[in-house]
């Protein structure tokens, strides 16, 4: 049995774990990085840039073919799947690769490849081979889709973002079990490249929005290109011929039923913990099984252990998992030292939908309840940038206090990448509208659209 001793145990090598080692060697620890495969980041090999490239792909066959609102003809369209899928698994690899470059300046006797487990609050196996004991240890494990269990006999039927990209060609019909900010994207790019899609999603969201006006465009914008079905409840599911059968109840308690090729389980991403034994580190679990800990320290209650990334399910994306894996890292360095963990203000929620048009949320949440707050709304139909470029669809809904202090917000629309940035950074420095206002925005550009929004919070009364 091999016996190792360390101050740091990351145990993870995605975005999370990655930051989290480097923060805690730069800091003077003796860090070790365990991963148990197949590395190379979520985000690049299963999920931010897969998804982009498809999402890339079906753009650019979308705009050939609406071409005639500025005048252009374009006489044929054709879609080939298996070229579309080929590029998107080259530049993925690409991105992947890119990943492992970074690892490979890691002394190799700090990384450790395999399983973990705790034996303790101090201890770790990895595999059956080896004992790791640690100072401090860092749970930067990711996470797995979520598989509803009606869909779990189907066989290769059923498809993740594990295995989408892997498909050698586009199938004929794709149903989408979710309609959140993956399945929504992918339901939208499939369509545009010629896929039938359908989307069953149990709530009433999409894409990742909340307020009631701005869902309810969402609703119908993409709707008008897929078969959208919120508040369906799925019941079963079964192969039958060579693609499936699916059946479930719409929101008026009517059971219907579908069939299509392929069905991919959209419905979310699950925290990789059920191998570690946390019961045995002496962890504080909630009812979801995710350890009870500090989002300001990221430190676990019930032992010297830290939680990062996908794997707290707090934030799961990638901005918010390499700083939750930096201040992991150090915090995880000043405990094997010691020394007391430093309390990091979380930063402003940011979270995006790249459809089109793209859907974000900004700082706090849509709140119908609350009376301290007023609400600016902006309706990008007449927006003159957006119409310039054919992509006058959606809003945008901006709240504040009552002094006019930028709270948050959500948006649909066009360059809503851009602009939920901007808002972001007026929440995070206490802006008021007053003070967005009063900066300057170029003409003529979809920027303008914030101060539409800004100015309607300076006059409007309305709660939100």
């Amino acid at each position: 049995m091999r016996e190792l001793a360390c101050d740091v145990a990351v145990i993870g090598a995605g975005t999370a774990g990655i930051a989290a080692y480097r923060a805690a060697t730069e800091a003077g620890a003796h860090a070790v990085l365990i991963e148990r495969g197949p590395g190379g980041t979520t985000c690049a090999r299963v999920g931010c840039m897969p998804s982009k490239l498809l999402i890339a792909a079906a753009t650019a066959a979308h705009a050939a073919r609406n071409t005639d609102l500025f005048g252009v003809r374009v006489s044929e369209v054709a879609v080939d799947g298996p070229a579309v899928l080929a590029r998107l698994r080259a530049e993925r690899d690409r991105f992947v690769g890119s990943v492992f470059e970074g690892l490979e300046d890691l002394p190799e006797e700090a990384r450790i490849r395999g399983s973990a487990r705790f034996l303790d609050g101090q201890t770790l196996a990895v595999g059956q081979e080896m004992r790791v004991r640690f100072r401090t240890a860092i749970i930067a494990t990711g996470s797995s889709p979520t598989v509803p269990k009606p869909l779990r006999g189907l066989g290769d039927r059923l498809l993740t973002t594990d295995t989408l990209f892997e498909i050698p060609d586009l199938p004929d019909s794709l149903a989408i079990l979710g309609a959140g900010a993956v399945g929504i994207e992918i339901a939208q790019a499939m369509s545009r490249l010629g896929v039938a899609v359908t989307v069953l999603d149990a709530g009433d969201t999409i894409a990742g929005l909340s307020e009631p006006s701005l869902t309810r465009q969402a609703a119908e914008i993409f709707g008008a290109e897929l078969d959208l079905h919120r508040g369906a409840t799925l019941e079963n599911a079964e192969p039958e011929g060579e693609g499936v059968r699916l059946d479930w109840t719409d929101r008026h308690g009517c059971g219907q039923v579908m069939r299509a090729a392929r069905v991919l389980a959209a419905a979310g991403r699950t925290p990789n913990l059920d191998d570690l034994d946390l019961a045995a580190a002496g962890l504080r679990l909630g009812e979801d099984g995710v350890p009870d800990f500090d989002h300001s320290t990221l430190l676990c209650a019930g032992a010297p252990i830290l939680i990062a990334g996908d794997a707290d399910a707090w934030r799961p994306v990638l901005h918010e998992a390499s700083r939750q894996g930096r201040i992991a890292g150090a915090n995880a360095a000043a405990l094997a030292a010691g020394r007391p963990v430093e309390a990091v203000t979380p930063w402003t929620r940011l979270a995006m939908v790249f459809t089109q048009p793209q859907a974000a949320a900004i700082g706090a949440p849509y709140a119908p309840d609350t009376d301290d707050c007023v609400i600016g709304t902006m309706d990008f139909s007449g927006q003159g940038r957006a119409r310039v470029e054919g992509h006058n669809q959606g809003g945008l809904r901006i709240w504040a206090d009552r002094d006019g202090r930028l709270m948050g917000g959500e948006m649909l629309g066009p360059a809503v990448e851009h602009l939920a940035h901007l808002l972001t950074y007026a929440v995070a420095d206490g802006l008021t509208a007053q003070d967005v206002m009063d900066r300057p925005i170029y003409h003529p550009t979809v920027e303008e659209a914030l101060t539409t929004a800004l100015a309607d919070i300076s006059r409007t009364k309305n709660k939100c």
